[in-house]
């Protein structure tokens, strides 16, 4: 398959992981749904690697871990923690918000990773990289003003303060990514299979708190969109993967045309979900995505 090809069928089933998660959500318990579809993320993986163990030849390259120390353990650990809480944020601010404000607010996290990149670890933006900033930071003050048709008031709406607060957590785990498949030498599989099977063991303590009634919650409603929510995002992922093996792959590009999955949540919020105003969101969710584009294309 074509990298950019590749690229663009990892869009939009990143777009589909992203309705999955409405449809699931919606009138639903978020804290069952979190922790069902981890579940589902676990239990695929866990398949996964048995396939693995048993049939070697069956399993692609992309998904074949190395062996890790209990110290590495630890560090994968900790990826699931900060995943955890990103995920925690954004399945609340997605059940209450919009699906066509709250993607392009999630679509920003490269914006905030650029920023952490900068004071951390000590990286100097280009001019492209500035440009793709303002143009992103200007279009997010016009989907705020957009919103506000909704009565959705960026300053004052604790959702939108819920999915900020996500998309910093997935900009550090972005920053942490970076380490890991940097400096501490792991690969992709064995960062995506371990922190995905540790995701349910983190989420146990609140799905249990949940389960007790130890704060007042909705009840829960199971839908088969909770499992397609774990399975869009392995093959958005898997075809990512793939199209990185391909020697004349553009990273950047890649990247950018991964943002596409923005415009695909967009598009089937107000198809399926009949959401309103999109025309009015339209000019504001393509300037995200063309300011995150120049951010990493950069």
């Amino acid at each position: 398959m074509h990298w950019i090809v590749a690229s663009l069928i990892s869009a939009f089933f990143l777009g589909l992981y992203d309705l999955t998660k409405k449809h699931a959500l919606r009138d639903n318990a978020v804290v069952p749904v979190l922790f069902f579809a981890t579940v589902c993320g676990a239990v695929i993986w866990i398949g996964l690697l048995l396939l693995g163990q048993t049939n070697p030849g069956w399993l692609p390259a992309a998904f074949k871990p190395e062996p890790l120390t209990l110290a590495q353990h630890g560090l994968i650990f900790l990826k699931s923690m900060i995943v955890a809480s990103s995920w925690a944020f954004t399945y609340f601010g997605i059940k209450h918000l919009p699906l066509s404000l709250a993607a392009p607010i999630r679509a920003t996290g490269p914006i905030w990773t650029l920023f952490g990149a900068l004071l951390l670890l000590g990286e100097r933006p280009s001019g492209l990289e500035i440009t793709g900033i303002m143009i992103t930071l200007g279009s997010f003050f016009g989907l705020s003003v957009a919103g506000r048709a909704e009565g959705v008031h960026f300053l004052r709406n604790k959702w939108v303060g819920y999915m900020i607060a996500g998309t910093l957590c997935g900009a550090v785990s972005g920053l942490y990514d970076k380490f890991l498949l940097g400096r501490a030498g792991f690969s992709a599989a064995a960062v995506q299979s371990w922190f995905t099977l540790y995701l349910p063991i983190v989420l146990l303590p609140l799905a249990v708190g949940w389960w007790r009634r130890w704060w007042p919650r909705q009840e829960f409603h199971w839908r088969w969109s909770i499992p397609l929510i774990a399975l869009t995002l392995l093959i958005a992922d898997f075809v990512y993967f793939d199209a990185l093996r391909n020697p004349a792959a553009l990273v950047s590009l890649v990247s950018s045309l991964r943002r596409g999955s923005t415009l695909v949540a967009f598009a089937g919020s107000i198809w399926l979900f009949h959401e309103t105003h999109g025309l009015r969101k339209l000019p504001a969710v393509l300037g995200i995505v063309a300011g995150i584009i120049l951010t990493v294309v950069g």
